[in-house]
C-alpha cells in the first residue's frame, strides 16, 4: 500500500472499493470535461461602393478590415474589372448580379470628397436598396474616408435615407472606424434594418443619375 506521505497518495482514491466516496470519485474522474465553446464573429458578405477618384483609399480600407466582412466590389482588384458601359439598364443589371450572385446582404458606401457626384455610386446605392420579391434590400451604411476629416457630400440617394442625429432613417454613417469590432458592430446593425426598417427606404426612379455630376467641392464634373 502506497504511503500517505508518497505525494502522489490520494487517502479519497484509496477506500475500500465498496467505499460510496471512491465510486463517487471514479465516475467523476471518468467524466471527460467539456470543450470550451468558442466561435468565430459573423463575417457578413458587403458590397463595397466607391468611387475610383479615391481608389488608394478604398484600397486601403480593406487592407485594414477586411478580415471583418466577405468583401465584393467592382474596381477595386488588381484586374481591371469596372464596368465599360453608358447604358445605365445594362449597367444596372451588372450591378444587381453582383450584389445578387455574390449575397451580399450589406452595402458599405466609402465616402471621399467626390463620391457624391459619382453615378456609378447613386446606382451601386439604387441597386442596393432594391426589393425585389425573395430578397430582402441590403443594409446601407456609409464610412467617410480619412482624406475628409471635416465631413463630406454625401451622395443624394443616401442622403435621402439618412437623417442627421436620429435613428429614423433606414441608412448609417460614420466616421472611419477606430478598431474591427466598431466596424463589425456597423455592420451587423446594418445587417438587422433590411429586416426590420425597411419599408422606410426611399429609391426612386426618376432620380437616378444619368452621367457624373458636377463636383460640389471641385466645381467640375471629373
Amino acid at each position: 500500500m502506497p504511503s500517505p506521505f508518497d505525494p502522489l497518495f490520494n487517502p479519497y482514491l484509496h477506500q475500500p472499493s465498496s467505499s460510496p466516496i471512491h465510486e463517487a470519485l471514479k465516475r467523476h474522474l471518468a467524466t471527460p470535461m467539456p470543450a470550451p465553446s468558442y466561435s468565430e464573429p459573423v463575417r457578413r458578405t458587403v458590397f463595397i461602393s466607391h468611387s475610383h477618384l479615391h481608389e488608394s483609399e478604398s484600397k486601403a480600407f480593406l487592407r485594414e478590415f477586411g478580415s471583418v466582412f466577405h468583401a465584393r466590389h467592382i474596381g477595386l482588384s488588381n484586374k481591371n474589372d469596372r464596368i465599360k458601359s453608358n447604358d445605365p439598364d445594362y449597367v444596372m443589371g451588372r450591378i444587381r448580379q453582383e450584389l445578387i450572385k455574390a449575397n451580399s446582404t450589406v452595402t458599405i458606401v466609402l465616402v471621399g470628397s467626390c463620391t457624391h457626384s459619382r453615378r456609378y455610386v447613386d446606382w451601386e446605392i439604387k441597386a442596393s436598396l432594391q426589393q425585389d420579391e425573395g430578397r430582402k434590400p441590403n443594409g446601407l451604411l456609409a464610412i467617410q474616408l480619412p482624406t475628409c476629416p471635416n465631413g463630406a457630400f454625401l451622395p443624394p440617394r443616401f442622403e435621402l435615407n439618412w437623417r442627421r442625429n436620429d435613428s429614423e432613417g433606414y441608412a448609417r454613417y460614420y466616421q472611419y472606424p477606430r478598431t474591427q469590432t466598431e466596424l463589425r458592430r456597423w455592420i451587423e446593425e446594418a445587417f438587422s434594418t433590411r429586416q426590420t426598417i425597411a419599408d422606410r427606404i426611399m429609391n426612386p426612379h426618376e432620380t437616378m443619375f444619368d452621367r457624373n455630376r458636377e463636383c460640389r467641392v471641385c466645381g467640375m464634373t471629373h
